[in-house]
């Protein structure tokens, strides 16, 4: 009991100490210096993270191979945002068509309650993007999740490709804006505080915050009876079903829990990007999310994070120098554009070989902790005297 509280105290000061460190490191750090993308990492990485994070309860804990991501996080976005343009921005917006949706959620209570109402609108609209996700797919889910293994696959990777080209229909332009971008919704810009003459950004700590409590319920959830269920599935069908697992209503709970978190995820990406265009969602973002999940350690949710961080800053920062012809100082005619996802690449494939089941395995941190101290403590040479005593 004392170690269980022991551990929970050390998460909750690690969680509190993450979310100081993201307020001071906006507050420190210049926007316009290089250090900025540190801030960049922080922000894309906690929305890839918690998407990595979806996906593997799916794939790693439910045993269910998903290729859906884009689709589910694009109809995130598009949900978002269309609740969250200005009135007065509207027809800005919506040049080519009539809005629909005439009503903007975060303006509604801005002017209700201040600006503490805009940010329970923005919350309040993200989670309205959770839920029209994971409406979207209990409906695709009713006759999806009766195929298995690489059919399932073939079927969501088809759905994803389905939505955009729908999104992108000139019939729902009065809602989608058609192939046009939407644009002028509340952006990671509106989250600051003004101290007298002292502006405080708070943006990083926002995508910090929420992805953190997003995951902190998926692991709840992992370790709740519907999780032991989840990996019962994995492990076997047949004797999961003998136990008195309902594999469908399982199935399906696994996948629209899933499909909420990764709406969620679209809308914050949408807050971090300013637009939303159906046709950024394609299937190489999927690809993107599976490749972190499998780089991680399929079944690790810490595993996750730690690859969509690295994924992140590998991709945007670390090696952006070799698309630019200087690298570490060094200047090569071969440093041109695209070099990047060359070398990008093969950093892919030698952790793929030297770490065949991911950084983290089906591990997570704490367990990887335990087992170092373990190994020092083994290699701690015994006192002799220690034994003649005992003896």
């Amino acid at each position: 009991m004392k170690k269980n509280n022991r551990e929970t105290i050390i998460i909750t000061a690690s969680l509190i100490a993450l979310f100081l460190l993201s307020i001071v490191l906006e507050y420190v750090i210049d926007p316009r210096g290089q250090m900025s993308m540190l801030l960049t990492v922080l922000k894309k990485g906690s929305v890839y993270a918690l998407v990595a994070v979806s996906l593997n309860l799916l794939n790693g804990f439910t045993g269910l191979f998903s290729l859906g991501q884009a689709g589910f996080m694009l109809i995130g976005a598009y949900a978002y945002a269309i609740i969250s343009i200005p009135q007065g921005q509207k027809d800005q917006v919506y040049r080519y068509y009539e809005s629909a949706v005439n009503f903007s959620l975060p303006e509604i209570l801005q002017n209700l309650m201040g600006g503490p109402g805009m940010i329970l609108g923005v919350l309040l609209a993200i989670i309205f993007a959770g839920f029209v996700t994971a409406a979207t797919a209990f409906l695709i889910g009713l006759p999806v999740l009766r195929l298995k293994s690489n059919y399932l696959a073939i079927a969501t990777l088809g759905f994803g490709e389905i939505i955009r080209a729908i999104f992108m229909w000139g019939k729902l332009g009065p809602v989608t804006n058609g192939s046009n971008p939407l644009r002028n919704f509340v952006r990671q810009n509106a989250f600051r505080i003004d101290i007298g003459d002292t502006t405080l950004g708070l943006s990083t700590f926002f995508f910090v915050f929420l992805t953190a409590i997003c995951i902190g319920i998926i692991v709840l959830l992992v370790n709740s009876s519907y999780g032991r269920a989840f990996k019962a599935i994995r492990e076997d069908e047949v004797a999961a079903e003998a136990m008195g697992i309902n594999l469908y209503k399982h199935k399906q709970l696994s996948f629209c829990i899933s499909s909420f978190f990764t709406g969620v995820g679209g809308a914050l990406l949408a807050i971090f990007m300013g637009t939303v265009m159906a046709a950024n969602f394609r299937a190489a973002m999927t690809y993107e999310i599976l490749l972190i999940v499998v780089l991680g350690g399929i079944g690790s949710i810490s595993g996750s994070v730690i690859g969509a961080l690295l994924f992140v800053a590998a991709s945007e920062w670390w090696l952006r120098g070799l698309d630019s012809g200087t690298f570490l100082g060094i200047s090569l005619p071969i440093f041109r554009n695209g070099f990047r996802l060359v070398v990008f690449s093969v950093i892919i494939m030698l952790v793929v070989l030297f770490f065949r089941e991911g950084i983290m395995g089906d591990k997570e941190l704490p367990d990887m902790i335990k087992q170092w101290k373990e190994k020092l403590s083994t290699r701690v040479p015994r006192d002799p005297k220690a034994g003649e005593s005992n003896g």
